[in-house]
């Protein structure tokens, strides 16, 4: 779709965020593009100022920028307070969100006599749905994908190519699952009986709720007893994993590769950057922060943002950093000390070894 500056400009403002043209409004753009690849006929952003001097280069027909920002040379700006929030404004309104495939209800899709599909479907070849199984209205569901017995599934859900729902689980209204993922499997459930390992019945279950939205690769164990619970709006990159019976609070955010063990607590609006790694059995507070590849082995108090193996807050992580990367000269520092105390030491020894004693009462 194409459209002037100043419609873009009239669109932004209408979702709530100011926005204002500096520059010709009636120049046209038709889609969003980064400051090195943007082309005449694209809008491009500026959201972090280490890509400054990329503006000074690029052939954006415009850049989103924030209100104070000011320009190396003569271009057409759309000022903003929040560029990014913008730029998603403007790829929603120029782009569009994917335009799934239509299949309606294929002749190809197994879909048990017992269970229940919603009004207009859209289910590709080869799903299978086992029974007593209930989807909502307007389900895309993609090739491949397996739908165990007992699951239920809300409005206007996605699940892409190879996605398996294991018994019993249950997704909220417009959830989305990525290519490859699996939802409810077993979780490590062992008991230690005379050296060997007995496997313990997993006969709970998993939980999304609302618009909850899962990367690709990524595994949900469910619960021993109870559910497994992913709360309403938050999101998975790819390959996360999440032990059984965690509870993860509503609006979380955790990138690739985040491991989460089994029975933890995890609050509201919590980000754990990737590879972070989380026991089994603790707390994690709302508005918690977790640096890429920490490794958290105790409870979290709410709004902390935390660092390093194992994670401490961000400014004695930052500090046991600085001394880490002095350790080469610390050592050269301690060997240099320790050299001039042994030469004290055996220089005393010299002088005493001369020194004769003094009679007894002189």
């Amino acid at each position: 779709m194409e459209m002037s500056l100043g419609q873009l400009a009239e669109y932004i403002v209408s979702l709530g965020m100011a926005c204002e043209v500096d520059g010709d409004p009636t120049v046209q753009v038709g889609s969003v593009a980064t400051l090195d690849e943007a082309e005449p006929g694209q809008i491009s952003f500026l959201s972090n100022p280490r890509y400054e001097s990329k503006v000074a280069e690029t052939q954006a027909s415009a850049v989103l920028v924030s209100a104070e920002y000011c320009s190396p040379r003569k271009m057409n700006l759309l000022r903003t307070p929040d560029p990014y929030a913008a730029m998603t404004a403007a790829i929603v309104r120029l782009h569009g969100y994917r335009r799934h495939p239509r299949w309606g209800m294929s002749s190809q899709a197994t879909i048990a006599s017992t269970s229940k599909v919603g009004a207009d479907p859209n289910i590709a070849p080869y799903v299978y749905v086992d029974d007593d199984v209930v989807i909502g209205d307007r389900a895309t569901i993609y090739p491949g994908v397996y739908i165990a017995r007992g699951s239920r599934i809300g409005h206007d859900v996605t699940l892409f190519p190879n996605v398996v729902l294991y018994e019993k689980c249950i997704l909220g209204d417009r959830v989305t699952i990525h290519a490859g993922s699996v939802i409810g499997e077993d979780g490590l459930g062992y008991a230690p009986v005379n050296g060997k390992w007995v496997k313990i019945p997993q006969v709970g279950n998993v939980v999304l709720g609302d618009d909850v939205e899962i990367g690709t690769d990524c595994a949900i164990d469910r619960a021993t007893l109870g559910s497994t619970v992913i709360g309403s709006g938050t999101k998975f990159s790819n390959l996360v994993a999440i032990g059984h019976g965690t509870r993860i609070g509503e609006d979380c955010l955790f990138v690739a590769q985040v491991g989460v063990a089994g029975s933890v607590q995890v609050g509201r609006h919590v980000t754990m950057a990737g590879q972070v790694g989380v026991v089994g059995h603790i707390t994690i507070g709302d508005n918690v922060r977790i640096g890429a590849k920490a490794g958290v082995i105790n409870s979290i108090g709410a709004g902390q943002s935390v660092l390093g193996q194992p994670a401490v807050p961000v400014q004695e992580a930052k500090r046991q950093v600085a001394v880490a990367q002095r350790l080469p000269e610390l050592k050269k520092e301690m060997r240099r000390l320790r050299q001039e105390l042994d030469e004290l030491g055996r220089r005393f020894e010299t002088r005493d070894e001369g020194c004769e004693p003094s009679p007894r009462g002189e």
